[in-house]
């Protein structure tokens, strides 16, 4: 397990720099007046100036994105026309709109995202795990059809249509439910989940669903082992065998998707935050693109790009754990 861990580990690092690098030059290493882009079509050439001294562009590449990297674990210092600013580490840089370093701008945006991300993950897990867990148990009856369809049209339907159809009929109409007002976690915990309820549950319909086919499939599969069928000779009951040995057998692959949706969602919030109002990262990457604020759309794919690779890291160590062969692997 640990030369397990050490190999994840180290792929994980190397996935971190080899972004880094891609992302950098996708953003910086542009073909045209970089600074120009960066500091916006309004920029006197004095600005201008500034930002190209600020990203170190008459410099080689490999000093470029060295200084750029330096930022990233040390910190470093940006001149404002009449002093100098330090950016501590993690530097990401500082936004041309508001000169507010991008590192503090997405950890005040961040809580939100993940408000949002987390609360809609364990919502749709114990969706999609109980709904693939209760068609094994009912398979051959008229349950598991039923929920085979409700399956097939959650896969088909966009998140902000449900959206919209959950705030017609539960804001709307039945004002069961308020429309959300995000409220942070610290100030009242009671508001922070009532306002989240209904984004959680628009997330959660649409994304339970393939989980509840894959995990249909490998607990179909389970059962259909030596093992198993071993198991049922001896007596023990359905529900035991469904329980207990095929869910832990399909573990592993529901695992590993869950992981890269709770990874991808902190880059894929844009829909769902816009539709509700919620102030998080999603949010801040559109007004970011609309303004050319370059710092601030490489700071948030990196941010996403991380935990993205955190997610599957931590996968990765729940599979070796639900299932010893992957280590072996």
């Amino acid at each position: 397990m640990k030369w397990f861990l050490l190999r994840r580990l180290g792929g994980a690092l190397f996935v971190l720099l080899a972004l880094s690098v891609v992302v950098y030059a996708a953003f910086y290493v542009a073909p045209g007046n970089v600074a120009q882009i960066a500091c916006g079509p309004r920029c006197s050439p004095a600005q201008v100036a500034q930002v190209s001294e600020q990203l170190h562009l008459g410099d080689p590449l490999y000093t470029q994105y060295w200084h750029f990297l330096q930022g990233l674990f040390a910190g470093r210092d940006y001149s404002t026309g009449t002093g100098v600013l330090h950016c501590q580490a993690p530097c990401l840089g500082l936004s041309y709109q508001s000169d507010q370093q991008v590192t503090e701008l997405i950890l005040a945006k961040l809580p939100a995202t993940a408000s949002l991300a987390v609360g809609a993950f364990v919502l749709w897990m114990l969706l999609g795990v109980g709904t693939g867990l209760l068609s094994v148990w009912r398979r051959g009856r008229l349950t598991e059809r039923v929920l085979t369809w409700i399956t097939l049209a959650g896969m088909a339907t966009p998140v902000f249509v449900i959206g919209l159809l959950l705030i017609i009929v539960l804001v709307t109409a039945l004002q069961i439910l308020p429309f959300p007002d995000y409220v942070p976690l610290t100030e009242d915990p009671e508001q922070w989940a009532w306002n989240l309820l209904l984004p959680w549950i628009s997330l959660a319909l649409v994304s339970a669903a393939p989980y509840a086919r894959m995990t249909r499939a490998s607990m179909m599969e389970t059962l259909a082992e030596d093992h198993v069928r071993t198991f049922r000779a001896y007596g023990v009951g359905e529900r035991a065998l469904v329980g207990r040995h095929a869910l832990r057998g399909a573990l592993a692959p529901v695992i590993a998707l869950g992981a890269l949706d709770i990874g991808s969602m902190f880059g894929g919030a844009v829909l769902t935050e816009s539709l509700f109002g919620i102030p998080g990262v999603g949010r801040e990457l559109v007004d970011a693109v609309k303004h050319v604020d370059l710092p601030v759309v490489v700071g948030l794919v990196l941010v996403t790009g991380f935990f993205v690779v955190l997610a599957n890291a931590v996968a990765d160590i729940l599979q070796a754990m639900a299932d010893r062969r992957v280590v072996l692997a």
